[in-house]
């Protein structure tokens, strides 16, 4: 008899070539999370003549889950989440002749990304392995419902991320999966900017008071039931996407612009950058490893004063929205090194 122990648990991705076709993994997630199982069992009511209920019950549907605990985010693996819960790349573009590579994905303003069962899908679904020594199970059709990428100045960024799929099943794990290497994104590396709308975003920015931020982002993927011979979903459709920035501000002038914008309802261009570790190559955009989030919008809150350490400081939470000015809506981009996700 065994017994599984938590450091022998593990998560292991491969990506679907056709939706819902469970695939090998070809990677280990770096971080924490386990499968849980969310068919439903329906105990139906009746008048039988018994004062004691019986063991009638039925499942109507399957459904999996996986929430990705909160882990230092990488410049590696955050796509996947991103292939997942935003648009399926899979390569990423060359930054002219340097070492970058160039993975961008706008939340969609007015195309309805879909997964079907087939090779034509506009989203990355997944197939995810998870479980211990004691046993393995498999989650496919996965996709991700919302995620949050968030940091604190002097901490690593942090990524987080909760999943849904077709069915939770027994399955080993597929063997001999190499454990990636990996590179932290770190939130001191980070720069905030702060443009107006008809300008250009990426130009003025908020130095010496941002304390730490979080932006959110609902996928807006919606899992689409039918009568079609099987108890999972049958399709996955893209509704409303929405996303927010919550940033901590040192109370100070930029701050007090902050307010000033909201209480005027201004509309402004907020970006957040973050370097890692310099390319052998310099590239025509980007010298480093890179994460950057733009988004347009306006802020919908501005807190009262509150106290960290005697310190005073501000949150102000800014909702992103499509601008006509700009043209644009929110955009997370990852540079690394990597050719294709695996």
């Amino acid at each position: 008899m065994s017994y599984g122990i938590k450091a022998l648990r593990k998560l292991q991705i491969g990506k679907e070539s056709t939706a819902g076709t469970i695939q090998a993994a070809t990677t280990v997630w770096r971080g924490e999370g386990t499968l849980e199982d969310g068919r439903e069992v329906i105990f139906p009511v009746e008048d039988i003549g018994l004062l004691a209920p019986t063991d009638r019950s039925y499942i109507p549907s399957y459904l999996g889950k996986l929430s990705l605990v909160g882990t230092p985010a990488t410049f590696e693996q955050l796509p996947y989440i991103l292939e997942a819960g935003v648009k399926k790349l899979g390569t990423g573009v060359a930054d002219s002749t340097g070492s970058g590579k160039i993975y961008a994905y706008p939340l969609s303003t007015t195309t309805s990304l879909i997964a079907i069962p087939s090779t034509t899908s506009t989203i990355q679904t997944l197939t995810i392995e998870g479980g211990d020594n004691q046993e393995a199970e498999v989650l496919n059709f996965a996709y991700v419902t919302d995620f949050e990428i968030s940091g604190k100045a002097g901490e690593a960024v942090m990524m987080s991320a909760n999943f849904e799929g077709q069915t939770v099943a027994l399955q080993a794990f597929t063997g001999a999966v190499a454990i990636p290497s990996v590179e932290e994104i770190l939130t001191s590396k980070g720069k905030v900017y702060s443009d107006a709308a008809g300008g250009t975003i990426g130009t003025t920015q908020i130095a010496n008071e941002i304390l730490a931020f979080s932006y959110k982002v609902k996928s807006g993927f919606l899992a689409v039931r039918t009568a079609d011979g099987n108890l999972g979903f049958s399709f996955i459709k893209g509704t409303r996407p929405e996303a927010t920035l919550d940033l901590t501000f040192e109370h100070s002038t930029k701050a007090q612009a902050a307010k000033v914008l909201w209480r005027a309802g201004t509309a402004a261009q907020l970006r957040l950058t973050f370097d890692g570790t310099a390319f052998a190559v310099a590239g025509a955009a980007y010298t480093y490893k890179t994460l950057q989030i733009d988004l347009v919008g306006k802020y919908e809150k501005v807190s009262a004063l509150a106290d960290q350490d005697g310190d005073d400081i501000v949150t102000a939470s800014f909702r992103a929205g499509y601008n006509a000015t700009t043209s644009t809506y929110s955009t997370i981009t990852v540079v690394n090194t990597l050719t294709s996700l695996t």
